[in-house]
């Protein structure tokens, strides 16, 4: 196993539900924020967002179920939906003492943050979304969050490319394979050609996924469906599979409404109305053979969809503010840390009661 390396507190904490990795930093008064990394990352990733913060908040991180630190035994049930990693945050919350914290989600952690808000929005003090995943899941979605195929063929462990499964599989930390996690995340999950300073400690989490049909990228199920199979029953992946989204819209229904604060960068290729990682998306453009077409299985809009259901949550009472980070990728914290944290420190001022701070002039929409 490659060892992660950490800027910041880093202990096993074991609550009633998952032992894992956790990271602390600031003052243990504080008040507590909460941050969910993404697919293919650990809580490293938050690490130097963390040691930011203004003094008065205490920045928690999990590796969740699945990544990292986590026990390799701990299985995602993708049946649940992203249920799984909800109950596991509530439970850690518990664990550590925390009533309320704000909620801070990147890319697959952001649709936990979903999940979690709809089950339990009374620990929640304010959402922060980084390039969330779709309230509606990731792959084969219509533009109205219908699933193309109700087996959800083309999504989760399905759409995963078996040549980048195998060099992840074999921590392959080489550039040498167009597959390679290190090219992945430097073509894709930023936007080149940045290259973060602490590239090897994010690359080192990364490869610390866990693999395995049950783990990463999770099982498949053979479907009369295009491309022929469908996401099975463990993993991650699977987890945010359409199929597997029981109450997309949950969340707009609970009385206690949170603020939102959703961040996306403006060239974000992963989480995006024609994501580079959607079958649909792929299909279209010729680099998947056999596509059926755009009325059966089109591009999911992913961003269109986040942004039409966040009006729902409006127009149903509750706040949101909207910014879209110019010449930024899928990890905005990391590309564009200085306007990132503009952001996030104005909203947290003005949710911990402090006088209102107007939008930074990166925030757009």
């Amino acid at each position: 196993m490659i060892e992660i390396p950490t800027l910041v507190e880093a202990r096993s904490v074991t609550s009633a539900r998952l032992k894992t990795r956790v990271l602390f930093s600031g003052s243990k008064d504080g008040v507590p924020i909460v941050f969910l990394h993404g697919n293919l990352s650990a809580a490293t990733w938050f690490e130097e967002t963390m040691q930011r913060l203004p003094e008065t908040f205490r920045a928690i991180a999990p590796d969740l179920r699945g990544y990292g630190g986590a026990d390799p035994a701990a299985l995602v049930d993708a049946t649940r939906g992203t249920k799984d990693y909800a109950d596991d945050l509530a439970a850690l919350m518990d664990e550590l003492g925390i009533k309320t914290a704000h909620l801070v989600g990147h890319s697959m952690g952001g649709g936990v943050l979903w999940q979690f808000l709809s089950d339990y929005p009374q620990r929640v003090l304010s959402l922060i979304q980084i390039s969330p995943s779709s309230p509606y899941g990731f792959g084969c979605s219509k533009p109205d969050g219908t699933p193309c195929f109700m087996d959800g063929a083309g999504s989760g462990a399905a759409a995963v490319n078996p040549e980048f499964v195998k060099l992840l599989i074999a921590q392959d930390m080489s550039a040498s394979f167009n597959f390679s996690p290190r090219n992945i995340l430097n073509g894709f999950v930023w936007k080149p050609p940045f290259v973060p300073r602490r590239i090897e400690a994010l690359l080192a989490s990364a490869l610390a996924q866990h693999t395995g049909e049950k783990s990463y990228p999770g099982d498949v199920v053979a479907s009369g469906n295009w491309p022929g199979v469908a996401p099975g029953k463990f993993g991650s992946t699977n987890a945010l599979a359409p199929n597997n989204q029981h109450e997309p819209l949950g969340f707009c229904e609970v009385d206690q409404k949170p603020p939102i604060l959703w961040v996306h960068g403006a060239d974000d290729m992963v989480v995006s109305d024609n994501s580079m990682f959607d079958l649909g998306s792929l299909g279209k453009q010729g680099l998947v053979p056999g596509w059926p077409g755009e009325d059966i299985f089109p591009p999911q809009p992913m961003v269109s969809q986040t942004s039409r259901v966040l009006d729902l949550y409006e127009q149903n009472g509750g706040d949101v503010e909207r910014c879209v980070i110019d010449d930024c990728g899928h990890s905005a914290y990391i590309e564009k840390p200085e306007a990132f944290d503009r952001v996030l420190h104005a909203f947290l001022q003005k949710h911990a009661g402090a006088e209102s701070v107007c939008c930074p002039p990166e925030c757009k929409g």
